[in-house]
């Protein structure tokens, strides 16, 4: 399961790996992340087994698994890109949030005394293969906590000013809201078109698998309201995601494409809804009015 656990909220704490696999939060009694390379990680523990992990509150930069002496947490041969650190590049690639639970380790930013503490959701945003302090190859994910999803005591950030850079930057303080909106509807679109955006028919290949993204025709939330449901879903590469979203292009009830050369490419199976096409192209000509 992605995503929070009913009966668990952002701050539940666990007396050991043992209540903690029982609740379904993190369930391997050893490893540090929970998942699945095809379908994407859903927890990651937090307890200082990697020295060249850097928990700094609302960021983590979290070292994947393998490769390390549990006894002294240093390395001792490569990571790979395959099983746990391929499910989180799948996470950042499909979009699925993570639960990210911190043990008393010294290291780990603001742990509990004892045991271990649920810390909420957070997103993984970027991974890349690094050398490690001792010299091998790690693989780094940055996880970055989603707002309204961690207790605000867990949300500070004390970001190096060399971290990623060698000069100083100036900083200033913003709130994000963002929803999770990758769902079985928008998993389901993407696997209908194998990857493969309508517009363009692109594919993006990484080293995780496939990327696309799945465009809400009537956007979900206020103030549009529109429904998580395949007829109001499409599967495009992100730079046609963000044109129709944006309203650069729009799409005729028959799958001509208005604002832009092409026709949309439609699965046999893909009922598109024609009132929410009917939205969206009322909103585009708003927009061009608007220019």
């Amino acid at each position: 399961m992605f995503g929070h656990l009913p009966g668990y909220p952002p701050g539940s704490w666990f007396e050991d790996r043992r209540e903690l696999a029982a609740s379904g939060v993190h369930r391997p009694l050893q490893a540090g992340i929970c998942g699945r390379a095809n379908e994407g990680a859903e927890s990651i523990v937090l307890n200082g087994g990697y020295i060249d992990d850097q928990d700094l509150g609302s960021v983590v930069l979290y070292t994947g698994a393998g490769g390390n002496d549990p006894g002294t947490r240093h390395q001792v041969r490569d990571q790979k890109l395959n099983r746990w650190n391929l499910a989180l590049a799948t996470s950042l690639r499909v979009g699925l949030p993570v639960r990210v639970i911190r043990g008393s380790h010294p290291d780990v930013h603001s742990g509990p005394a004892t045991g271990y503490r649920y810390d909420g959701l957070y997103r993984v945003d970027d991974y890349w293969p690094d050398t490690g302090i001792d010299g091998y190859r790690i693989w780094r994910f940055r996880l970055e906590a989603l707002e309204n999803s961690v207790p605000p005591s867990y949300r500070q950030v004390v970001d190096p000013p060399t971290l990623f850079t060698t000069h100083t930057v100036a900083r200033h303080p913003t709130v994000v809201s963002r929803i999770i909106r990758d769902t079985s509807v928008t998993r389901g679109v993407k696997k209908l078109y194998r990857f493969r955006c309508q517009v363009c028919r692109e594919r993006i290949e990484t080293p995780s698998g496939p990327y696309a993204e799945a465009a809400h025709i009537r956007p979900l939330g206020r103030p549009h309201n529109g429904p998580d449901v395949i007829g109001n879903a499409l599967c495009l590469c992100p730079t046609h995601h963000a044109a129709f979203d944006l309203y650069a292009f729009t799409i005729s009830d028959d799958g001509s494409l208005i604002g832009t050369e092409g026709r949309l490419h439609v699965h046999p199976d893909h009922n598109l809804d024609l009132e929410h096409l009917q939205y969206h192209r009322t909103h585009f000509e708003i927009a061009q009015q608007a220019t």
